[in-house]
């Protein structure tokens, strides 16, 4: 079954990660620490207790496997997902749920981004995140943000651009698909695809679809996804909501 699809403080229930704050980028929502307002995950360093290593988890066991140039794992943090074959893998703590996971090219300029989200639902977090009280990369501008219902998914999917990310590379205009959705298990967790603007857009699309096909929470069963889950056929269904 495909996952369907985040504080304590001045900001009640934004992503906090530790030495982060925020979500997708990080844009997102999670929790916030008492004593600071979040700023956005990827607009933060790593922290020092960052791992850092090769993928090298051992695929679940599925009918089907991912698309080519994909390879699936079973995360240490203890969810399935599909990532680009040969991208390393990079933790951050965080104060809600499970530690934060990136995947990143070796060239640093993609990033797969996986957290759990605190707010109540997908709309909710992104309400939080883009409300005046969380800040935002320099440049960030929402080009979209949709209800998704689609291929076992269910959740909010936001498109964005930013000048840049902090603890990132200067590549120019980033892009950005963040989406936040209700999983198997009940819970709410987002996951954000990066890439540079100037190529377009398909590649964060294609590498945001499949590995939300793929993904199954923590201490869940799910059967591989249909062969329409992990491809970039995975679309807003439903208009935009106000945030």
């Amino acid at each position: 079954m495909v996952a369907a699809a985040a504080g304590v403080g001045v900001v009640a229930s934004l992503v906090a990660v530790l030495g982060f704050g925020g979500g997708s980028d990080d844009k997102g929502a999670a929790t916030a620490s008492p004593s600071a307002a979040p700023a956005p995950r990827s607009e933060q360093p790593p922290s020092p207790d960052v791992s850092d290593e090769a993928v090298t988890g051992s695929p679940s066991p599925a009918a089907t496997l991912p698309p080519d140039g994909y390879a699936l794992h079973d995360d240490p943090e203890g969810f399935r997902i599909a990532v680009p074959e040969g991208w390393g893998r990079r933790t951050v703590g965080s104060q809600f749920g499970m530690d934060v996971v990136n995947y990143r090219s070796g060239s640093g300029d993609r990033r797969i981004q996986v957290y759990q989200v605190a707010e109540s639902s997908p709309d909710e977090s992104f309400r939080q995140y883009l409300s005046d009280k969380v800040p935002k990369p320099r440049g960030f501008h929402k080009l979209a943000l949709h209800h998704v219902d689609t291929d076992g998914v269910s959740g909010s999917r936001m498109e964005y651009v930013a000048d840049s990310l902090k603890g990132e590379p200067d590549i120019g205009t980033w892009h950005v698909f963040d989406e936040r959705f209700r999983s198997a298990d009940g819970k709410i967790y987002a996951i954000a695809s990066y890439g540079p603007a100037a190529d377009g857009t398909d590649d964060e699309l294609r590498v945001l679809t499949t590995a939300l096909g793929w993904f199954c929470p923590p201490g869940s069963v799910c059967p591989a996804p249909s062969s329409t889950s992990s491809s970039m056929s995975a679309s807003p269904t439903t208009s935009t909501f106000t945030s």
